[in-house]
């Protein structure tokens, strides 16, 4: 139950509460204020602004010619620095240009020299890959065949197996073909059994051994290209030691022909098993380009052909460095171009395991 005293007291709260408020409604309501704001409130008419100082505009002038001709003077040195620059590289190109060109010259005065004991090229092939150059022979028992070749990248030669299979066997001219290469030339010695035709002794294809490592016999060696491109070959009594040399391939026959330039002493059994004979031989020059021989004969019987020593007389008489007997008589092959370019004493060229390719 709400009482008058609980009303009266409420009414007095309230009325103490908004009694401020009401006393400054009354005092705007009777007073007369005015509020203005000064002419410095208000920003002034760009007529009205007052004239610049002709000093400063002069002084900010005579800054800005100053800026422009530093600018001017930055860039002119700028293009004279660049146009230095420029002319300087052109000179050391040049001069880089120069120093390749004379460090090459001994090499090709080199080229020029050995290239001129072979006599005038038949044909040659060129290309980014190899430069392969043949020259036709006449010696006073025999015809024969000179292959002057420049490894210029890894992929210029190979040493393939017959039909890429061990144990079988094709022809140079077939293996070019099946390959696409552009030169042809047959490799190591061979043992035919069990109705194949498999390669002498150590033969290695792709970096890999065909048959496993055997150690030097007989008079054999081992004739093949390493990393390099660089003719290394030899009698090795361990697989380490022929390791070591690095083989990208290579086969095996029999003799070494030369060594650092001068004749090694042919094994009597070898003298005369054939004396004469179609023969086919690899050699190299200091500046690592090969040198194959391949020689005409009517046949293995001994009375045509050439015989090693007369081979040896060759090499040296070309300026080879060292010189490898490969397999002769009715294998040896040589093919330039797509075409067979000697007379393969068999009337045919005879089916082999291994094989020298070249590629343009």
């Amino acid at each position: 139950m709400i009482t008058n005293l609980t009303v009266k007291s409420f009414n007095r709260t309230t009325l103490l509460a908004v009694a401020p408020f009401l006393g400054i409604m009354l005092w705007l309501l009777i007073s007369d204020i005015v509020v203005s704001l000064s002419e410095a409130a208000f920003p002034a008419a760009i007529a009205e602004q007052a004239p610049l100082d002709s000093a400063k505009v002069e002084e900010a002038s005579a800054g800005l010619d100053i800026a422009n001709l530093i600018a001017a003077e930055t860039r002119q040195s700028i293009q004279k620095q660049l146009k230095l620059y420029n002319q300087t590289n052109a000179e050391m190109a040049k001069i880089s240009s120069m120093a390749a060109s004379n460090a090459m010259k001994p090499l090709l005065i080199y080229d020029r020299n050995i290239t001129g004991k072979l006599g005038k090229p038949a044909s040659t092939i060129e290309s980014d890959k190899l430069r392969a150059q043949l020259f036709y022979k006449q010696a006073e028992n025999f015809k024969y065949y000179a292959l002057k070749v420049q490894l210029k990248s890894d992929g210029a030669m190979t040493m393939t197996l017959g039909k890429d299979s061990l144990g079988s066997s094709e022809t140079t001219l077939a293996a070019v073909k099946r390959h696409k290469a552009v030169a042809g030339v047959n490799a190591g010695g061979f043992a035919d059994g069990g109705g194949k035709r498999y390669p002498l002794s150590t033969t290695i294809v792709d970096g890999e051994y065909t048959g496993g490592f055997e150690a030097t016999y007989a008079d054999l060696f081992f004739v093949g290209l390493n990393d390099n491109n660089e003719l290394i070959g030899g009698k090795f009594n361990s697989r380490q030691q022929l390791d070591a040399k690095k083989p990208k391939f290579g086969a095996s026959f029999v003799p070494v022909l030369l060594r650092n330039g001068a004749p090694t002493k042919i094994p009597t059994k070898w003298q005369t098993s054939p004396k004469r004979a179609p023969r086919t031989v690899v050699a190299n020059y200091k500046d690592d380009q090969l040198l194959f021989l391949v020689v005409d004969g009517y046949n293995e019987s001994g009375s045509s052909g050439a015989t090693l020593g007369e081979l040896q007389l060759l090499l040296q008489r070309f300026g080879a460095v060292d010189g490898y007997n490969l397999d002769g008589g009715g294998s040896s092959s040589l093919v330039f171009n797509g075409r067979v370019i000697n007379n393969p004493s068999d009337g045919q060229l005879r089916k082999l395991p291994t094989h020298f390719l070249f590629f343009k």
